[in-house]
């Protein structure tokens, strides 16, 4: 659904915005939704890592370590050879 709503822009945000969409090959509308989107999703992933870091949890190492684990299990079932699909 789209809903049509009337913004105010300054002058030299509005022609960035413009030049932008152009390039992209969007409407203006387009990339102003994409744009605003894009935001949003910025702020929503950005207040995750700072819960995630104020909780004390380190999931990239966690990752990694899973990695390694997942290597090693495939060493000794597979000896290095590659596992079947």
């Amino acid at each position: 659904m789209t809903a049509k709503v009337t913004l105010s822009f300054s002058d030299d945000t509005i022609e960035e915005a413009r030049r932008f969409a152009k390039r992209e090959g969007l409407s203006l509308s387009a990339w102003m939704d994409q744009a605003a989107r894009e935001k949003a999703l910025r702020e929503v992933f950005t207040a995750h890592a700072a819960a995630v870091g104020r909780a004390g949890l380190d999931l990239e190492s966690a990752a990694l370590a899973d990695a390694h684990e997942v290597a090693m299990v495939d060493d000794a079932l597979f000896g290095g050879r590659p596992r079947a699909a």
